[in-house]
């Protein structure tokens, strides 16, 4: 089991969204895909009818509030979205909501074709679902997390 863990209150390399009622927290250096993949999930929830929400992109900042993280934007870039080779643009916004799964960008190889079982992640104490998404665009990254955990995204 791997386990990532940060402290609460901190801004980290994150991008979070809500589709539905899932908050799902990309997570990756600048460059690795987050914002791509999280794109891709709200772009689909849309197409579904289901909401979909952007809370921060690039920089989230973390907190826990009764055992549950917490995401939120740091001010001077809420409700932007960068999209490389297109350009800033707007999304609709949330101010914060409660994150429910944690997902890695990763590279495409033989040694990241089968991702470690029940890793998590983890901010002082809240823990979570942590997956792992080939940075390749192949497949559909929403299609992905809700094969992988479709508990996620009941109700």
């Amino acid at each position: 089991m791997t386990d990532i863990s940060v402290a609460a209150g901190q801004s980290i390399h994150a991008t979070s969204i809500v589709v539905g009622r899932t908050g799902l927290l990309f997570l990756g250096p600048s460059g690795s895909g987050k914002t791509g993949a999280a794109f891709a999930c709200l772009s689909e929830a849309t197409a579904l009818c289901w909401n979909a929400a952007l809370i921060a992109d690039d920089r989230t900042i973390l907190t826990v509030h009764a055992g549950r993280c917490i995401a939120s934007c740091p001010q001077s870039i809420k409700g932007f979205l960068e999209l490389r080779g297109t350009g800033v643009i707007r999304f609709r916004q949330l101010d914060r909501a409660v994150m429910h799964c944690a997902v890695v960008m990763t590279e495409p190889s033989a040694a990241t074709r089968l991702p470690p079982e029940s890793e998590t992640f983890s901010c002082n104490g809240a823990s979570m679902p942590l997956m792992r998404l080939w940075h390749d665009g192949a497949v559909s990254p929403l299609s992905c997390l809700r094969a992988a955990n479709p508990e996620l995204f009941l109700g």
